[in-house]
């Protein structure tokens, strides 16, 4: 992928990660002013508020989201990081391989983990 393309990416998932976190934020700090609009929950950190929200597809969506934008974002910036040092173009070469790696992987790990909240048991 061209150099640009990743950073408009880079750009956008910033974007996005703000909006995300904003929402992520309110929903668990902002509970004394969302329950008496009735959108909140008492306490938001419960087991049963936690239970409850991850059997929600909209937030299933939104941890997902998030999880895939923060992970690009950070791998993408610490491989800019990266690749301002004076390396060859074999180490940036495994550098990209390595980051990609550990996004797969992670993003996997963590997906696995929110969609197993979300599925029957």
């Amino acid at each position: 992928m061209k150099e640009s393309t990743l950073w408009v990416l880079f750009i956008l998932a910033g974007a996005v990660i703000i909006v995300l976190l904003g929402i992520h934020m309110a929903i668990m700090h902002l509970d004394d002013l969302l329950v008496p609009l009735g959108i909140g929950c008492a306490n938001p950190l419960s087991f049963d508020s936690v239970a409850m929200r991850s059997k929600m597809i909209l937030h299933v969506i939104i941890y997902t989201l998030l999880l895939a934008t923060a992970l690009f974002h950070g791998l993408y910036g610490l491989r800019s990081i990266i690749y301002e040092t004076p390396i060859g173009s074999g180490l940036k070469r495994l550098t990209d391989v390595g980051v990609t790696a550990v996004g797969i992987a992670f993003f996997l790990w963590g997906a696995a983990a929110i969609i197993t909240g979300y599925l029957p048991h």
